[in-house]
């Protein structure tokens, strides 16, 4: 099978590796450094039982016109780096291309085909525009949500530190063909992947706990498990989670675990940094929009108040605000 994945850190990086050694044509969008070393050197993973696993792409580039179009394209970059390459990502599919956005949080395609009181209904806080919307072909999408963590320890080195599910899910429900065949080609690569019938409660799952865990973490520099052992962090996570909660709820979400369960479900992971964490440190952007952001704007639509999560948005916003002054 022909794919490309766009986007070689610690997810993108991990998902082309395992295509590669499972025997698919894989092309690696990339750039920098990034794009050097793998071009030179190929992938390299270490897993979580410290196995390495090695895997040259088919195709390496910083040019979205490929040599061949491809069936599955994986959208693996950060979701506020998707604006900035909207307009070249066309040149990547035919009207056929399956699209398997890859980014954490609450994803812009959420109201599509959702069949509830906001079905179509944009997010203004991740497609302010609609630029994304009207470039990446909302039915041509099949939702995923990533699992597992890793980290990029340099250039084309993934180490991956937990989780295998992949899951994946068509916006209105629906198991189709490009689902299952999407599913077994990533259970093929090693993942835990099933097709949903109700990958928006999935994605809530997730996203309840970055929504807590990623913007604290970054704002004090602490692993998953020392936000969790702090009893006042932990306290601060569980009431955030609470106003988010809310919001499931107005929205007919359906959460099956308590808070309490999902804070311990985190505390488990160990000593991780958060990926906002991770991106703090290395001094890049962070993914506030989608993890944070975007319930201040769902609680405005709801009408749920979110006072904790408004105030954690400003807090984290404020420090990328100082990132990005460090970049310039």
């Amino acid at each position: 099978m022909q794919i490309c994945v766009v986007g070689a850190g610690a997810i993108g990086g991990l998902v082309a590796a395992r295509l590669l050694k499972s025997g698919h044509e894989v092309t690696v969008i990339a750039r920098g450094e990034t794009l050097h070393t793998i071009q030179r050197d190929g992938l390299t993973v270490r897993e979580t039982d410290d196995s390495i696993l090695s895997a040259k792409p088919t195709h390496c580039s910083d040019n979205f016109v490929i040599p061949t179009q491809p069936d599955i394209v994986f959208l693996a970059m950060k979701a506020h780096q998707i604006l900035g390459i909207a307009d070249q990502l066309p040149n990547l599919w035919t009207s056929e291309t399956t699209i398997v956005p890859m980014q954490n949080g609450i994803p812009w395609w959420y109201f599509h085909k959702e069949g509830g009181r906001y079905d179509g209904q944009r997010l203004n806080s991740l497609d302010p525009n609609g630029i994304i919307e009207e470039i990446i072909p909302s039915d041509q999408i099949v939702g995923s949500i990533v699992f597992p963590a890793a980290t990029r320890d340099s250039p084309g080195v993934i180490r991956h530190i937990e989780g295998d599910r992949l899951p994946v899910g068509e916006p209105d429900g629906s198991k189709s063909d490009r689902a299952r065949l999407l599913a077994e080609t990533l259970s093929h690569a090693g993942f835990r992947s099933r097709v949903l019938s109700d990958i928006r409660s999935h994605i809530w799952l997730k996203a309840w706990g970055n929504l807590a865990f990623n913007p604290i973490s970054a704002l004090t520099g602490s692993t998953l498990r020392e936000i969790c052992e702090d009893s006042e962090t932990r306290q601060l996570c569980a009431s955030i989670m609470e106003e988010a909660l809310a919001i499931a709820l107005a929205l007919g979400i359906k959460i099956r675990i308590s808070i309490d369960q999902r804070i311990a479900g985190a505390e488990e992971v160990g000593h991780h940094k958060t990926s906002m964490l991770q991106d703090a440190e290395a001094g890049r952007r962070m993914e506030i929009d989608p993890l944070v952001r975007v319930f201040v704007e769902l609680g405005e639509m709801t009408g749920v108040a979110t006072p904790l999560i408004s105030a954690v948005c400003t807090m984290v916003s404020l420090l990328d605000e100082q990132i990005a002054k460090a970049e310039k």
